[in-house]
């Protein structure tokens, strides 16, 4: 028999807001790929590569996308001797919301859709054909 529906609803409420402050063992990491069996590797803001635990509570109601971000707890796992690096807290869900945090990482920055227009020259998107003097001649 499923979950009732309070759970997944307590379940999403509880990761629509963001904490005022993160202990120095919490980081918001970036999720690069789904390893399988509720394990994530996720990249910190520094560039390092961890595999982190989904826990039970967030298996089946929560679901985690390959570039979303997800708020980790590093010294979960210290005392155990395995692979694993940690334990996802929470998953970033509005992320506007969490963008505006005073802990939010620079690294994180919001990247624009378009590339820069750096070659001006390159692009005739909206421009007119040149115009050929031999033709005005005659």
């Amino acid at each position: 028999m499923p979950r009732p529906k309070r759970h997944l609803l307590a379940t999403a409420e509880e990761t629509s807001n963001p904490p005022a402050a993160l202990e120095p063992e919490q980081a918001i990491a970036c999720v690069k790929k789904g390893e399988g069996k509720n394990l994530y590797t996720v990249e910190l803001p520094d560039g390092a590569s961890l595999l982190v635990e989904l826990p039970s509570r967030f298996r089946s109601a929560i679901w985690i996308k390959r570039g979303g971000f997800v708020l980790i707890n590093t010294s979960t796992f210290d005392d155990r001797e395995n692979k694993l690096n940690g334990e996802i807290l929470n998953v970033v869900r509005d992320e506007k919301l969490w963008r505006k945090q005073v802990y939010w990482p620079g690294e994180f920055a919001k990247k624009s859709a378009y590339p820069p227009d750096s070659d001006e020259e390159g692009s005739i998107v909206g421009k007119l054909p040149p115009v050929d003097d031999s033709d005005t001649e005659t």
